[in-house]
């Protein structure tokens, strides 16, 4: 027992008297709680953080004016559009048209200098009463050589003249009578010179060929202007430009991998760039049978049936291609909302984006972002409907890439 007491006192380490017992370093666990403190603060204030969104209606599918099967782009175009100028090139006198002024059929639009034409009016004019004088002189000499004629055949009859003198009267009556129906022939042609003359006198005034409104004004007074350009850029070609808004109709390019869904007479929503809210029904007028190479695309004309002042000529306009329910067709269920709204499975390759059967849609409620898993249908352009899970009119967030479930949200300038 003393032996091992011994050996036991043999391990045991002095310590030298006086030396302060060491202390264990705290400041590593300090650093450590302070920093998962700020990590969970700086995660406390992301969530708080209202991140800006842009948003996206949800589309009811049973709607019908949400079954649309195409949608494309294109223009308002006029089918009636003028640009109207004199027929005759002459010096602008007055114009009496400014931009977006209202005229009618035959309305005056400008007025030409008409010395010219009116000087060859007056000309004419005065040919006319030249052939005129000269018909009544002739018919007068005309009426004494019948007269002579009559009386040298009561003397031939009686033999107190010679047959000769009543033959050279006869001859002479014929005469007249030749010269007065010359100069009949050239009274008339006068006659017809001072139509042309006057035709010349109103063409010096510029009418509009068609009701309208004026797109343009081209021409000022003093300004030449002619029916045909003259190359040296001093000519005005036309006095403005009249458009029958009447006329106003859509034309789109629809690319020709998809030109088999429209069919003539086809209902159609259009949406004009300047009026997102305001839907303008239609049909489809025809389908131009000729493509374009460059664009790969087919021209397609459509009918609104919507007669506004709001619509003008080359606004750009969005138009949805509707399809035609039957009577006992079903209804599609669900929402339709972008496609890009959508956030697939993690791992879903790019190519089988439009086969994926579920994802994940953020959907702003009471300010917050809400995310909802959601089954997923057929793929329409840029859209895609949603079956169940999101209801009508829900305000879907659009690029969901930067928010969280339950976050804060701010919907953004570029919202819908």
């Amino acid at each position: 027992m003393t032996a091992t007491q011994d050996a036991l006192k043999e391990l045991r380490i002095e310590r030298t008297p006086g030396a302060a017992p060491r202390r264990r370093r705290r400041w590593p666990y300090v650093a450590g709680g302070l920093a998962v403190v700020a990590i969970g603060a700086f995660v406390a204030m992301g969530a708080l953080r209202a991140v800006p969104v842009e948003t996206s209606p949800a589309r009811d599918a049973a709607d019908p004016a949400n079954a649309s099967v195409l949608d494309a782009s294109g223009y308002i175009v006029a089918r009636r559009i003028a640009t109207v100028s004199s027929k005759v090139t002459g010096k602008v006198r007055e114009v009496l048209i400014e931009e977006g002024q209202r005229v009618a059929a035959g309305q005056v639009l400008a007025t030409l200098d008409p010395v010219d034409a009116s000087a060859q009016a007056d000309l004419a004019q005065a040919q006319v009463a030249a052939a005129r004088s000269q018909a009544g002189q002739i018919e007068a000499q005309l009426r004494e050589a019948n007269a002579n004629v009559a009386r040298l055949g009561a003397l031939v009859r009686q033999q107190l003249v010679s047959r000769a003198q009543y033959d050279q009267a006869l001859a002479q009556r014929n005469a007249l009578a030749a010269q007065l129906e010359v100069v009949g022939r050239n009274t008339e042609v006068a006659r017809r010179q001072l139509d042309v003359a006057g035709i010349g006198v109103e063409n010096t005034v510029v009418r509009a060929p068609f009701a309208g409104v004026v797109t343009a004004k081209a021409a000022q007074p003093g300004e030449i202007v002619s029916p045909i350009s003259a190359g040296g850029g001093f000519t005005r070609t036309g006095i403005g430009t009249i458009v029958d808004m009447d006329s106003l109709e859509v034309q789109v390019d629809v690319n020709e991998a998809y030109i088999g869904r429209v069919q003539p007479g086809m209902p159609v929503e259009a949406v004009l760039n300047a009026y997102p809210d305001w839907r303008i029904p239609g049909e489809v007028i025809a389908i131009i049978p000729t493509a374009d190479r460059t664009k790969a695309t087919v021209k397609v004309r459509i009918a609104l049936k919507v007669k506004d002042a709001r619509i003008v000529p080359d606004m750009g306009v969005r138009v949805s291609f509707l399809e035609k329910a039957g009577v006992n067709a079903p209804k599609p269920t669900g929402v339709w909302i972008p496609s890009r709204a959508i956030v697939l499975p993690e791992g879903t390759p790019a190519d089988q984006a439009a086969k994926a059967k579920q994802g994940t849609v953020f959907v702003v409620a009471d300010g917050r972002a809400d995310a909802r898993d959601v089954p997923l249908a057929e793929v329409r352009d840029a859209d895609r409907r949603i079956p169940s899970g999101i209801e009508p009119g829900a305000a879907v967030i659009v690029d969901p890439s930067n928010v969280r479930d339950g976050q804060k949200v701010t919907v953004g300038p570029g919202a819908k």
